[in-house]
């Protein structure tokens, strides 16, 4: 397992400064829509936005009977806290699916103002990336690109959006868009197409109409993990790590990081006192962002500046 480490505390658990019952981060009268949310680091997420006192914590899947079962869960957990859990049956990689379910928000009256992105398309593993066949890779992209896209698209498009109010996307990403892991070619580079999609639109928006975030969960024995690894393959992460990063990146406190990258292990006061983080992230508008390695913002001279001989 690679680990990179931008900081000098390297965290596999949670920590004070990203409690979700730290004052600073309430969610309280926020709409909180999770994809992927029946199971694994999607329940952990919508636990962690109930713990900081969100108003209405909808999850997101396409198996319906595992989404009553999570939030049948998270009803019983939470009965006395004041959250409304609720659970929508939907398929981002069906257009139709996505408009039905903001359609569906839409007719109720209900104003997202958290989305998490984290539903993802993992198959096919594959050892040689040119052996994928040309409509797994499509159905990938289709999903981890298509689909995230199209969330994204309608999260900052709602009719029922004030003037002025801001709203925060999260997309939980990977590790391997940077440090490929072999055996998930198609993963990571959708992963990586996506996140890079994201720092774009975070380049056209400024963080007070959306505060774009992506992160690298960490190593997490989920359902699919299971399916594929041992348990004492890794040296697996908690999960509480990534679902109280998710809510300090859905709060004020993470502005600075607006359409960066960033892993979930690096410690967030040291990456916020670090002047050299400080000064690559005024300096150049790539840092922490996908891009080609070895050429930067600042080594580039826009197209535009450039003078006719």
């Amino acid at each position: 397992m690679s680990v990179l480490k931008l900081t000098s505390t390297h965290h596999r658990d949670t920590y004070p400064s990203i409690s979700p019952t730290k004052p600073s981060l309430t969610q309280a009268g926020k709409t909180i829509l999770i994809t992927g949310g029946g199971g694994g680091i999607g329940f952990e997420i919508a636990r962690s936005f109930a713990k900081a006192s969100a108003s209405k914590i909808i999850i997101v899947g396409r198996r319906a009977g595992f989404l009553d079962e999570a939030v049948g869960k998270l009803r019983d957990e939470f009965q006395s806290g004041g959250t409304e859990f609720m659970a929508h049956q939907a398929d981002i990689a069906s257009d139709t699916s996505i408009a039905s379910l903001w359609e569906f928000l839409h007719s109720q009256g209900i104003l997202v103002h958290v989305l998490v992105l984290n539903a993802a398309h993992v198959k096919p593993i594959a050892l040689d990336t040119i052996s994928i066949a040309k409509k797994e890779l499509m159905e990938a992209f289709d999903i981890n690109v298509g689909g995230n896209f199209l969330m994204s698209a309608n999260l900052v498009k709602q009719a029922l959006r004030p003037a002025g109010l801001q709203l925060f996307l999260l997309n939980v990403s990977t590790g391997a868009i940077h440090t490929p892991a072999p055996r998930v070619s198609t993963y990571s580079m959708t992963k990586a197409a996506f996140t890079g999609l994201l720092g774009r639109i975070a380049n056209d928006r400024p963080v007070e109409d959306v505060q774009i975030i992506s992160f690298h969960p960490g190593v997490l024995y989920s359902e699919g993990a299971s399916k594929d690894f041992d348990k004492d393959a890794f040296s697996w992460d908690e999960f509480a790590l990534p679902a109280d990063f998710s809510v300090w990146a859905a709060s004020p406190e993470a502005a600075w990081l607006h359409g960066r990258f960033v892993w979930a292990h690096w410690d967030v006061d040291e990456l916020k006192a670090d002047p050299e983080v400080s000064r690559r992230l005024k300096e150049e508008q790539g840092y922490l962002q996908v891009g080609v390695q070895g050429l930067t913002a600042a080594t580039i001279q826009p197209m535009f500046d450039v003078k006719k001989n």
